[in-house]
């Protein structure tokens, strides 16, 4: 079997250590993979004993900081060497202009200084070493790049404009305090989203590091749900690890497996140009780039176990109050990558991390009409200047508008019965895969001219078939469709397929309510407004709708009412499809969680603390906590500031409210007796 270390790219640029090449060897890797693997690893373990042993009810923050910063340093140098005074000289010239610039326009000068640091890094890369896959720096300084500017955005936030003129996801993260040298580049380089992210936004990693992450998760998720919880536990987050970790491997495997079989360089061999067909080309598209995301997925799957591990990640608790998510900081849905039906969908689940970057610092900021061209811009130069990155964009942006006019011609035959449904949907859910892979081998292949060969061999023919639907099928469309009402496109907003140019290009960047609070509000009152006047009422909106030239206005609000219904039971459908895969997941889920079931009631008898260092916190035990310290304030310097400092931020609120509740029910007791 060829070794993955000559499939996927040679590492003589590679500046990281060399201790483990006899490893790599034995393996079959290159150096540079066994480093990352084991700096991977290492981080899962050392982000157990970080939040055992470095609970911020045992030490202060500043210990927290220094040591996720610290084996940050370790874990960078080991991967990359010397290269490694990068990933601490662009945040620290950030930093400089942080502290130094107008917060009117901090944000402005650190994109500008940030995206031209890493766009230096890119360029030296592609002369020194192109086109090769070997693990380099650019990797950790797109991740900083993001953390930089949105640390600088929310700082602008906080600091130049009010809370009224803010979204809510802005009123969330804006920053009020500049950061201090340690609190900054412990979150720019702590250990547990260094090599492979996820993005963690600034606030909510110094809410992890000071102790407020669980309290505060778990109170929006009380005011989400309406959950009642007496006492705050802090939940464990050893089975939500397990299950990724496992993931992680299975996707880890599939990788190795399918890199081997189809090999991404063998496309730029005149040999395998000249013996590939049409559809072996075709198939060979698929399978690379197939066997390329499930590197993408181990990666980010394993980046976030770390964190979990760490105890950063968690955001509150499900409907029934006691399971928790530990989904803040995920960057992945394979299933509903895998398994989407449109572009759209694939693009929502895909990389969020940095669709969540994207909305915040472009997005949300620009005007609407530029929204989607500055997006899809910053992301193309976050990414580099690989030729192939910006084919992909192109080809992607261009296939996606024929897509949209593809569906207002396909789609309305396959609603009438159900089994036409499911065709449909299987149909799209194929046709995705193939355009998908169509669409991003250039992505992986990087070089211009093996990728124009590539397209070439197959005659270009979903580029054809593109301009076929974009310029000539469009018009096809009934005039209703091209220019549709509101209502409308709310309607078609509900089905799951984009059908509007907003729907199709921007929902990668837009916030939840924009991308499906419109579309429901919309056919509520639709079809409310149709059970309750019949199809004789609200003539004038529905004919706008679905207006076709040459019929009465009768017989449009009838067809209205007919194609919402359609639309309804395809929802309806689709739902279902989707109810069978998660049960089984969760079949898959409850068979992992008894397997570990024994090894984390195992760790938790090993990890437990005494009854005095519980980790929930009971009123008997805030008491005691209260008397000790003004025993401590009253006595001599004391050394224990790491309690002291995590009583003062935290256990003294959920003291306040504790107390509170005691006083209640102490009142409620003597009204008892004395009603008695």
């Amino acid at each position: 079997m060829q070794q993955i270390a000559n499939i996927i790219g040679s590492n003589v640029y590679y500046d990281g250590s060399r201790v483990f090449t006899w490893l790599a060897d034995l393996c079959g890797l290159s150096v540079d993979l066994v480093n990352f693997l084991i700096t991977q690893f290492l981080a899962l373990i050392l982000a157990s004993v970080f939040r055992s042993y470095l609970h911020p009810s045992k030490v202060t923050a500043s210990t927290r900081h220094a040591i996720g910063l610290v084996i940050g340093l370790f874990f960078g140098y080991f991967c990359f060497g010397q290269q490694a005074i990068h990933i601490a000289g662009l945040p620290a010239v950030c930093y400089v202009v942080i502290r130094t610039q107008n917060p009117q326009i901090v944000q402005r000068l650190v994109m500008v200084v940030a995206l031209a640091y890493l766009s230096c890094i890119h360029l030296h890369r592609q002369y020194y070493d192109y086109g090769s896959y070997s693990l380099d720096i650019t990797g950790p300084l797109m991740i900083i790049t993001q953390k930089v500017t949105s640390l600088a955005f929310c700082i602008h936030d906080g600091f130049t404009r009010d809370m009224k003129d803010l979204s809510r996801s802005q009123q969330e993260h804006a920053i009020k305090k500049l950061p201090s040298a340690l609190e900054f580049f412990s979150y720019t380089l702590h250990f547990q989203g260094l090599m492979a992210g996820p993005l963690v936004f600034y606030k909510d990693y110094i809410d992890f590091i000071e102790g407020y992450h669980i309290l505060k998760q778990t109170a929006v998720s009380k005011a989400k749900y309406d959950i009642e919880k007496e006492i705050v536990h802090e939940p464990s987050p050893v089975k939500a690890v397990v299950k990724k970790v496992i993931a992680s491997l299975v996707c880890a495997l599939i990788f190795v497996k399918f890199a081997t079989i189809y090999p991404i360089k063998a496309m730029k061999d005149d040999g395998f140009m000249a013996t590939s067909g049409f559809f072996s080309s075709f198939w060979y598209m698929m399978m690379t780039t197939t066997a390329v995301r499930f590197k993408y997925y181990f990666a980010w799957l394993m980046a976030d176990a770390i964190c979990n591990n760490s105890g950063l990640g968690f955001n509150g608790y499900e409907k029934d109050g006691v399971t928790p998510r530990w989904d803040m900081l995920s960057n992945i849905d394979v299933w509903a990558f895998e398994f989407g039906t449109n572009f759209r969908n694939c693009i929502n689940t895909w990389n969020t991390g940095t669709n969540r970057w994207l909305r915040m610092v472009v997005f949300e900021r620009v005007p609407k009409r530029y929204g989607t061209v500055l997006t899809f811009g910053l992301s193309a130069l976050w990414h580099g200047f690989y030729p192939g990155y910006y084919m992909t964009f192109a080809t992607g942006a261009f296939i996606v508008m024929a897509a949209r006019v593809a569906r207002k011609l396909f789609r309305e035959p396959f609603q009438d019965t159900a089994f036409k449904r499911i065709f449909y949907d299987i149909l799209t859910c194929l046709v995705t895969r193939v355009f998908m892979g169509y669409a991003t081998f250039p992505f992986v292949l990087l070089e211009f001219k093996a990728s124009l060969r590539m397209y070439l061999n197959v005659f270009m023919c979903l580029h054809l078939v593109a301009m076929i639907a974009v310029f000539i099928l469009t018009k096809f469309v009934p005039r209703g469709e091209r220019k549709r009402s509101p209502v409308a496109t709310t309607i078609s907003a509900t089905s799951g397929t984009a059908t509007s140019h907003d729907s199709v290009i921007e929902p990668a960047c837009l916030p939840p309510s924009t991308k499906s609070g419109a579309g429901e509000n919309g056919w509520q009152k639709l079809t409310a407004t149709a059970d309750r006047n019949g199809t004789t009422a609200n003539g004038s909106a529905t004919a706008a709708a679905v207006s076709v030239n040459g019929h009465s206005e009768m017989n449009e609000q009838h067809q209205t009412v007919a194609t919402s219904k359609t639309e309804r039971e395809s929802d309806n459908l689709s739902n279902i499809i989707k109810e069978k895969i998660e049960q089984e997941t969760r079949n898959i889920e409850e068979l992992i969680d008894k397997t570990v079931t024994g090894i984390v009631e195992l760790k938790d008898d090993l990890m437990r603390m005494n009854e005095n260092n519980e980790i929930f916190i009971s009123a008997e035990t805030l008491r005691k906590r209260q008397q000790n310290k003004a025993e401590i304030h009253s006595g001599a310097d004391h050394t224990g500031g790491g309690v002291d400092a995590f009583l003062k931020k935290e256990i003294d609120a959920l003291n306040a409210a504790v107390q509170q509740q005691l006083l209640r029910t102490t009142n409620g007791d003597r009204q008892t007796d004395i009603t008695s």
